[in-house]
Protein backbone atom coordinates (compact mmCIF):
# COMPACT_ATOMS: atom_id res chain seq x y z
CA UNK A 1 0.00 0.00 0.00
CA UNK A 2 2.75 2.43 0.94
CA UNK A 3 4.53 2.26 -2.42
CA UNK A 4 1.59 3.76 -4.31
CA UNK A 5 0.97 6.73 -2.04
CA UNK A 6 2.98 9.37 -3.90
CA UNK A 7 0.65 10.89 -6.51
CA UNK A 8 1.73 14.36 -7.68
CA UNK A 9 -1.25 16.59 -8.38
CA UNK A 10 -0.53 17.30 -12.04
CA UNK A 11 -3.36 17.79 -14.50
CA UNK A 12 -4.07 18.31 -18.20
CA UNK A 13 -5.82 21.51 -19.29
CA UNK A 14 -8.26 20.87 -22.10
CA UNK A 15 -9.29 23.62 -24.49
CA UNK A 16 -12.43 25.50 -23.55
CA UNK A 17 -13.96 25.74 -27.06
CA UNK A 18 -14.14 21.97 -27.38
CA UNK A 19 -16.08 21.63 -24.15
CA UNK A 20 -18.43 24.50 -25.01
CA UNK A 21 -19.07 23.01 -28.44
CA UNK A 22 -19.93 19.65 -26.86
CA UNK A 23 -22.34 21.34 -24.44
CA UNK A 24 -24.03 23.32 -27.23
CA UNK A 25 -24.32 20.24 -29.42
CA UNK A 26 -25.81 18.07 -26.69
CA UNK A 27 -28.25 20.79 -25.58
CA UNK A 28 -29.48 21.56 -29.05
CA UNK A 29 -29.85 17.87 -29.89
CA UNK A 30 -31.88 17.17 -26.76
CA UNK A 31 -34.18 20.11 -27.40
CA UNK A 32 -34.74 19.13 -31.05
CA UNK A 33 -35.54 15.54 -30.08
CA UNK A 34 -38.02 16.60 -27.40
CA UNK A 35 -39.82 19.55 -29.05
CA UNK A 36 -39.07 19.04 -32.75
CA UNK A 37 -37.04 22.25 -32.92
CA UNK A 38 -38.41 25.75 -33.36
CA UNK A 39 -41.38 25.64 -35.71
CA UNK A 40 -41.26 21.83 -35.94
CA UNK A 41 -43.93 19.22 -35.41
CA UNK A 42 -43.50 19.21 -31.67
CA UNK A 43 -44.10 22.96 -31.47
CA UNK A 44 -47.19 22.85 -33.72
CA UNK A 45 -48.60 19.93 -31.71
CA UNK A 46 -48.18 21.87 -28.48
CA UNK A 47 -49.83 24.99 -29.97
CA UNK A 48 -52.79 22.99 -31.39
CA UNK A 49 -53.70 21.33 -28.09
CA UNK A 50 -52.73 24.25 -25.88
CA UNK A 51 -49.77 22.51 -24.30
CA UNK A 52 -46.68 24.35 -23.19
CA UNK A 53 -43.31 22.68 -23.41
CA UNK A 54 -41.07 22.67 -20.40
CA UNK A 55 -38.47 25.37 -20.64
CA UNK A 56 -35.10 25.14 -18.96
CA UNK A 57 -34.95 27.65 -16.14
CA UNK A 58 -31.31 27.13 -15.21
CA UNK A 59 -28.10 25.37 -16.16
CA UNK A 60 -28.11 21.61 -16.36
CA UNK A 61 -26.11 19.40 -14.03
CA UNK A 62 -23.52 18.88 -16.75
CA UNK A 63 -23.17 22.61 -17.26
CA UNK A 64 -22.79 23.22 -13.55
CA UNK A 65 -20.12 20.53 -13.19
CA UNK A 66 -18.14 21.61 -16.25
CA UNK A 67 -18.78 25.32 -15.79
CA UNK A 68 -16.34 27.69 -14.12
CA UNK A 69 -15.72 27.06 -10.45
CA UNK A 70 -16.64 29.54 -7.75
CA UNK A 71 -13.74 28.45 -5.54
CA UNK A 72 -16.02 26.85 -2.94
CA UNK A 73 -14.35 23.38 -3.14
CA UNK A 74 -11.09 24.91 -1.91
CA UNK A 75 -12.93 26.85 0.80
CA UNK A 76 -14.60 23.64 1.98
CA UNK A 77 -11.22 21.90 1.87
CA UNK A 78 -9.78 24.63 4.10
CA UNK A 79 -12.63 24.14 6.57
CA UNK A 80 -12.07 20.38 6.60
CA UNK A 81 -8.35 20.86 7.18
CA UNK A 82 -9.00 23.31 10.01
CA UNK A 83 -11.42 20.87 11.64
CA UNK A 84 -8.92 18.02 11.32
CA UNK A 85 -6.20 20.22 12.84
CA UNK A 86 -8.36 21.08 15.84
CA UNK A 87 -9.25 17.40 16.25
CA UNK A 88 -5.58 16.40 16.07
CA UNK A 89 -4.56 18.98 18.68
CA UNK A 90 -7.36 17.71 20.90
CA UNK A 91 -6.09 14.14 20.55
CA UNK A 92 -2.56 15.24 21.40
CA UNK A 93 -3.74 17.03 24.53
CA UNK A 94 -6.03 14.16 25.55
CA UNK A 95 -3.46 11.41 25.16
CA UNK A 96 -0.51 13.55 26.20
CA UNK A 97 -2.11 14.35 29.55
CA UNK A 98 -2.66 10.64 30.19
CA UNK A 99 -6.46 10.74 30.10
CA UNK A 100 -6.78 7.47 28.18
CA UNK A 101 -7.09 4.17 30.02
CA UNK A 102 -4.94 2.00 27.75
CA UNK A 103 -1.18 1.63 28.01
CA UNK A 104 0.68 3.64 25.39
CA UNK A 105 4.04 3.05 23.77
CA UNK A 106 5.44 5.82 25.95
CA UNK A 107 4.32 3.90 29.04
CA UNK A 108 5.81 0.63 27.80
CA UNK A 109 9.11 2.25 26.84
CA UNK A 110 10.27 1.94 30.46
CA UNK A 111 10.23 -1.86 30.22
CA UNK A 112 11.46 -2.23 26.64
CA UNK A 113 14.47 -4.46 26.17
CA UNK A 114 17.51 -2.80 24.69
CA UNK A 115 17.02 -4.32 21.23
CA UNK A 116 13.61 -2.60 20.84
CA UNK A 117 15.17 0.78 21.60
CA UNK A 118 17.99 0.03 19.16
CA UNK A 119 15.53 -0.91 16.42
CA UNK A 120 13.56 2.31 16.76
CA UNK A 121 16.77 4.35 16.93
CA UNK A 122 18.10 2.80 13.71
CA UNK A 123 14.74 3.13 11.95
CA UNK A 124 14.44 6.86 12.59
CA UNK A 125 18.12 7.32 11.73
CA UNK A 126 17.43 5.75 8.33
CA UNK A 127 14.33 7.94 8.02
CA UNK A 128 16.43 11.06 8.53
CA UNK A 129 18.92 9.72 6.00
CA UNK A 130 16.15 9.07 3.47
CA UNK A 131 14.89 12.64 3.76
CA UNK A 132 18.44 14.02 3.47
CA UNK A 133 19.18 11.90 0.39
CA UNK A 134 15.88 12.94 -1.21
CA UNK A 135 16.55 16.64 -0.59
CA UNK A 136 20.07 16.39 -1.98
CA UNK A 137 18.94 14.44 -5.05
CA UNK A 138 16.12 16.92 -5.64
CA UNK A 139 18.50 19.90 -5.57
CA UNK A 140 20.89 18.12 -7.92
CA UNK A 141 18.07 17.14 -10.31
CA UNK A 142 16.76 20.72 -10.33
CA UNK A 143 20.02 21.80 -11.97
CA UNK A 144 19.57 19.37 -14.84
CA UNK A 145 17.32 20.72 -17.64
CA UNK A 146 16.80 17.20 -18.98
CA UNK A 147 15.47 15.81 -15.71
CA UNK A 148 13.33 18.90 -15.11
CA UNK A 149 11.72 18.72 -18.54
CA UNK A 150 11.09 15.01 -18.09
CA UNK A 151 9.55 15.36 -14.60
CA UNK A 152 7.48 18.48 -15.37
CA UNK A 153 6.12 17.27 -18.71
CA UNK A 154 2.76 16.30 -17.21
CA UNK A 155 0.21 13.98 -18.77
CA UNK A 156 -1.05 10.54 -17.92
CA UNK A 157 1.99 8.80 -19.44
CA UNK A 158 4.38 10.82 -17.29
CA UNK A 159 2.38 9.88 -14.20
CA UNK A 160 2.43 6.18 -15.12
CA UNK A 161 6.19 6.30 -15.73
CA UNK A 162 6.75 8.09 -12.42
CA UNK A 163 4.68 5.54 -10.50
CA UNK A 164 6.51 2.69 -12.23
CA UNK A 165 9.89 4.09 -11.13
CA UNK A 166 8.72 4.73 -7.57
CA UNK A 167 7.03 1.36 -7.11
CA UNK A 168 9.81 -0.54 -8.91
CA UNK A 169 12.66 0.91 -6.87
CA UNK A 170 10.67 0.49 -3.67
CA UNK A 171 9.98 -3.17 -4.41
CA UNK A 172 13.67 -3.76 -5.05
CA UNK A 173 14.55 -2.20 -1.70
CA UNK A 174 12.02 -4.34 0.15
CA UNK A 175 13.07 -7.56 -1.58
CA UNK A 176 16.75 -7.37 -0.61
CA UNK A 177 17.48 -8.75 2.88
CA UNK A 178 19.06 -6.39 5.36
CA UNK A 179 22.02 -8.74 5.84
CA UNK A 180 23.14 -7.94 2.28
CA UNK A 181 24.39 -4.53 3.36
CA UNK A 182 25.91 -3.30 0.09
CA UNK A 183 23.00 -4.18 -2.18
CA UNK A 184 20.43 -3.06 0.40
CA UNK A 185 21.95 0.37 0.94
CA UNK A 186 22.59 0.84 -2.76
CA UNK A 187 18.96 0.12 -3.64
CA UNK A 188 17.82 2.37 -0.79
CA UNK A 189 19.97 5.25 -2.11
CA UNK A 190 18.62 4.76 -5.65
CA UNK A 191 15.04 4.83 -4.37
CA UNK A 192 15.63 8.06 -2.46
CA UNK A 193 17.36 9.61 -5.48
CA UNK A 194 14.40 8.70 -7.69
CA UNK A 195 12.04 10.35 -5.22
CA UNK A 196 14.23 13.45 -5.23
CA UNK A 197 14.07 13.61 -9.03
CA UNK A 198 10.27 13.36 -8.88
CA UNK A 199 10.12 16.30 -6.46
CA UNK A 200 12.62 18.41 -8.43
CA UNK A 201 9.96 20.50 -10.30
CA UNK A 202 8.82 21.91 -6.94
CA UNK A 203 11.92 24.11 -7.06
CA UNK A 204 10.05 26.40 -9.48
CA UNK A 205 7.74 27.45 -6.65
CA UNK A 206 10.56 29.24 -4.87
CA UNK A 207 12.75 28.77 -1.84
CA UNK A 208 10.56 30.63 0.71
CA UNK A 209 7.55 28.43 -0.08
CA UNK A 210 9.67 25.29 0.20
CA UNK A 211 11.14 26.35 3.53
CA UNK A 212 7.76 27.22 5.01
CA UNK A 213 6.34 23.92 3.79
CA UNK A 214 9.30 22.07 5.32
CA UNK A 215 8.80 23.74 8.71
CA UNK A 216 5.05 23.13 8.67
CA UNK A 217 5.65 19.50 7.70
CA UNK A 218 8.12 19.09 10.55
CA UNK A 219 5.55 20.48 12.99
CA UNK A 220 2.81 18.18 11.68
CA UNK A 221 5.05 15.11 11.76
CA UNK A 222 6.29 15.90 15.27
CA UNK A 223 2.79 16.43 16.63
CA UNK A 224 1.35 13.32 15.01
CA UNK A 225 4.29 11.17 16.11
CA UNK A 226 3.85 12.35 19.69
CA UNK A 227 0.13 11.60 19.47
CA UNK A 228 0.79 8.08 18.20
CA UNK A 229 3.32 7.42 20.98
CA UNK A 230 1.03 8.73 23.73
CA UNK A 231 -2.13 6.99 22.48
CA UNK A 232 -2.99 3.38 23.42
CA UNK A 233 -0.72 1.03 21.52
CA UNK A 234 -3.34 -0.27 19.07
CA UNK A 235 -5.67 2.73 18.93
CA UNK A 236 -4.78 3.73 15.38
CA UNK A 237 -4.01 0.24 14.09
CA UNK A 238 -7.76 -0.26 13.62
CA UNK A 239 -7.81 2.36 10.84
CA UNK A 240 -6.23 0.17 8.14
CA UNK A 241 -9.47 -0.51 6.22
CA UNK A 242 -10.81 3.09 6.20
CA UNK A 243 -7.38 4.42 5.27
CA UNK A 244 -7.16 2.03 2.31
CA UNK A 245 -10.57 3.19 1.07
CA UNK A 246 -9.56 6.82 1.52
CA UNK A 247 -6.40 6.18 -0.48
CA UNK A 248 -8.54 4.77 -3.28
CA UNK A 249 -10.72 7.90 -3.29
CA UNK A 250 -7.68 10.20 -3.48
CA UNK A 251 -6.15 8.04 -6.22
CA UNK A 252 -9.31 8.16 -8.36
CA UNK A 253 -9.62 11.93 -7.79
CA UNK A 254 -6.01 12.38 -8.89
CA UNK A 255 -6.70 10.43 -12.09
CA UNK A 256 -9.78 12.57 -12.71
CA UNK A 257 -7.74 15.78 -12.62
CA UNK A 258 -6.03 14.64 -15.83
CA UNK A 259 -9.30 14.61 -17.75
CA UNK A 260 -11.20 17.59 -16.32
CA UNK A 261 -10.37 21.28 -16.68
CA UNK A 262 -8.87 22.60 -13.44
CA UNK A 263 -11.04 25.71 -13.68
CA UNK A 264 -14.29 23.75 -13.83
CA UNK A 265 -16.43 23.07 -10.77
CA UNK A 266 -15.87 19.30 -10.91
CA UNK A 267 -12.16 19.64 -11.66
CA UNK A 268 -11.72 22.03 -8.73
CA UNK A 269 -13.59 19.62 -6.46
CA UNK A 270 -11.30 16.75 -7.43
CA UNK A 271 -8.22 18.92 -6.95
CA UNK A 272 -9.48 19.90 -3.49
CA UNK A 273 -9.87 16.21 -2.60
CA UNK A 274 -6.32 15.48 -3.79
CA UNK A 275 -4.75 18.38 -1.89
CA UNK A 276 -6.78 18.89 1.30
CA UNK A 277 -8.24 15.40 1.54
CA UNK A 278 -4.83 13.92 0.79
CA UNK A 279 -3.21 15.98 3.54
CA UNK A 280 -5.74 14.74 6.08
CA UNK A 281 -5.44 11.16 4.79
CA UNK A 282 -1.66 10.96 4.96
CA UNK A 283 -1.65 12.57 8.39
CA UNK A 284 -3.88 9.69 9.52
CA UNK A 285 -1.55 7.27 7.72
CA UNK A 286 1.33 8.69 9.78
CA UNK A 287 -0.50 7.83 13.00
CA UNK A 288 -1.17 4.32 11.70
CA UNK A 289 2.36 3.68 10.42
CA UNK A 290 4.01 5.00 13.58
CA UNK A 291 2.09 2.61 15.80
CA UNK A 292 2.65 -0.22 13.34
CA UNK A 293 6.40 0.45 13.45
CA UNK A 294 6.47 0.33 17.26
CA UNK A 295 4.41 -2.86 17.26
CA UNK A 296 6.71 -4.49 14.74
CA UNK A 297 9.80 -3.50 16.71
CA UNK A 298 8.30 -5.07 19.82
CA UNK A 299 6.95 -8.27 18.28
CA UNK A 300 9.74 -9.31 15.90
CA UNK A 301 11.88 -11.98 17.64
CA UNK A 302 15.41 -10.87 18.39
CA UNK A 303 16.94 -14.28 17.77
CA UNK A 304 15.53 -14.76 14.29
CA UNK A 305 13.55 -17.78 15.47
CA UNK A 306 10.03 -18.03 16.85
CA UNK A 307 8.88 -20.84 19.12
CA UNK A 308 5.63 -22.71 18.41
CA UNK A 309 4.07 -25.75 20.04
CA UNK A 310 2.69 -28.65 18.01
CA UNK A 311 -0.38 -30.73 18.87
CA UNK A 312 1.70 -32.87 21.23
CA UNK A 313 2.89 -29.85 23.24
CA UNK A 314 6.44 -30.10 21.92
CA UNK A 315 8.25 -26.79 21.23
CA UNK A 316 9.28 -26.11 17.64
CA UNK A 317 11.49 -23.29 16.45
CA UNK A 318 10.61 -21.68 13.12
CA UNK A 319 12.83 -19.16 11.40
CA UNK A 320 11.26 -15.70 11.25
CA UNK A 321 12.42 -12.66 9.27
CA UNK A 322 14.67 -10.29 11.13
CA UNK A 323 13.74 -6.69 11.78
CA UNK A 324 14.69 -4.50 8.81
CA UNK A 325 14.98 -0.79 9.77
CA UNK A 326 15.18 0.36 6.13
CA UNK A 327 11.95 -1.38 5.19
CA UNK A 328 10.31 -0.29 8.45
CA UNK A 329 10.81 3.41 7.72
CA UNK A 330 9.62 3.41 4.09
CA UNK A 331 5.93 3.87 4.92
CA UNK A 332 6.58 6.81 7.25
CA UNK A 333 8.96 8.25 4.66
CA UNK A 334 6.23 8.20 2.01
CA UNK A 335 3.73 9.75 4.44
CA UNK A 336 6.10 12.64 5.15
CA UNK A 337 6.74 13.28 1.46
CA UNK A 338 3.02 13.32 0.70
CA UNK A 339 2.36 15.76 3.54
CA UNK A 340 5.21 18.00 2.31
CA UNK A 341 3.95 18.00 -1.29
CA UNK A 342 0.46 19.04 -0.24
CA UNK A 343 1.77 21.74 2.07
CA UNK A 344 3.74 23.16 -0.86
CA UNK A 345 0.58 23.13 -3.00
CA UNK A 346 -1.46 24.90 -0.34
CA UNK A 347 1.18 27.55 0.36
CA UNK A 348 1.92 28.21 -3.30
CA UNK A 349 -1.81 28.51 -4.03
CA UNK A 350 -2.19 31.01 -1.20
CA UNK A 351 0.68 33.11 -2.52
CA UNK A 352 -0.81 33.18 -6.01
CA UNK A 353 -4.22 34.29 -4.66
CA UNK A 354 -2.58 37.12 -2.70
CA UNK A 355 -0.86 38.32 -5.87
Amino acid sequence: MSLSRLLPCSRVIFSGPILSSIRQLSTSTARSARFGGPGGTGSRFAEQFGLKGRTQTGPTLRERLLGPTTGKPFVYGTYALAGASVFGIGLLCYYGLGMSKGMSAMDRSAIWPEYVRSRLHHTYAYLAGSLALTAGAGMAAARSPTILSLMSGGGILAMIATMAVIIGTGMVVRSIPYENMVMKHGAWAVHCAAMGAVLAPLIFLGGPVMMRAAWYTAGIVGGLSATAMCAPSEKFLMMGGPLAMGLGVVFVANIGTFFLPPGSALGAGLASIVVYGGLILFSAFLLYDTQRLVKKAEMTPNSGYQTFYNEYGQPMQVASPRFDPINAQLSIYMDILNIFIRMVMILSGGNQRRK
